[in-house]
């Protein structure tokens, strides 16, 4: 019985993460060698799905590149870089204005959304139509020289700006976490405020994009200001380590 709560755990867990995942290793447990079953099941399972993306009105953003590309790998493998098409050229444009403005410069996407309708991405409350897209903060080394693509976390998430975010009620069920504890782990690398501000303000400047979501301070501190520009809430996770958009 245990056995089989925790392979369906496992299942559970693998969908969440990758849409595939938990596909994959069910097929693959019917395998005596269940790892490399499951990595070809996977593999066969991840190519598909870029095949019949476009059919579901979505598009796969580059894992390789530039003035745009996923901020690491990851992304592309666990099917989370798809949105659609009208949002994959808003990300493009936005990525060549700043390029064009500062040349070498690099845009990270993070997370877009699985290559089918309707489907959540977890932890996100949202990207679940393919019309929603994080996007990394650019940063500099503790001299001030630009660091093209690279960001302080592994994944480009977690890595908080502000000292005195907008403060919030203490409640349970919330995904607005500190992580405080994490901080200590990153290097040294301090927010390229130009980079950063180049690429909000290219995105609040498109008509096609209905929404960012920033932190208030942030976007203060980033001498921001725009409709557009909207604080997410106390319920959703802080906006100080990467900035969302919305058609």
């Amino acid at each position: 019985m245990v056995r089989w709560l925790t392979q369906g755990g496992l299942i559970v867990a693998l969908t969440a993460l990758s849409l595939t995942g938990g596909l994959a290793w069910g097929l693959a447990l019917w395998f005596r060698w269940r790892v490399v079953a499951f990595a070809m099941l996977y593999a066969a399972l991840w190519g598909l799905l870029a095949l019949v993306a476009p059919l579901a009105g979505r598009e796969a953003l580059p894992c390789t590149g530039a003035p745009l590309r996923m901020q690491s790998p990851l992304y592309c493998a666990l099917n989370r870089n798809y949105v659609t098409p009208e949002l994959a050229q808003v990300a493009r444009d936005a990525a060549a204005v700043v390029a064009a403005r500062y040349p070498g410069a690099v845009t990270l996407a993070l997370d877009g959304g699985f290559p089918v309708t309707g489907l959540p991405l977890i932890p996100h409350l949202s990207h679940d139509d393919g019309e929603k897209l994080d996007f990394a903060f650019f940063y500099t080394d503790p001299g001030g020289t630009p660091l093209p693509g690279q960001t302080r976390t592994p994944i480009g998430y977690w890595a908080f700006e502000d000292a005195a975010p907008t403060q919030c009620p203490c409640r349970w069920l919330t995904l607005r976490w500190s992580m405080s504890w994490l901080l200590p782990l990153w290097p040294e690398r301090p927010l390229d405020a130009d980079r950063t501000r180049a690429l909000i303000a290219a995105l609040l400047a498109d008509a096609r994009v209905g929404k960012v979501l920033l932190e208030p301070a942030l976007s203060g501190r980033l001498n921001l200001s725009d409709p557009k520009l909207r604080f997410q809430g106390c319920r959703a996770a802080r906006h100080d380590d990467h900035a969302h958009i919305q058609l």
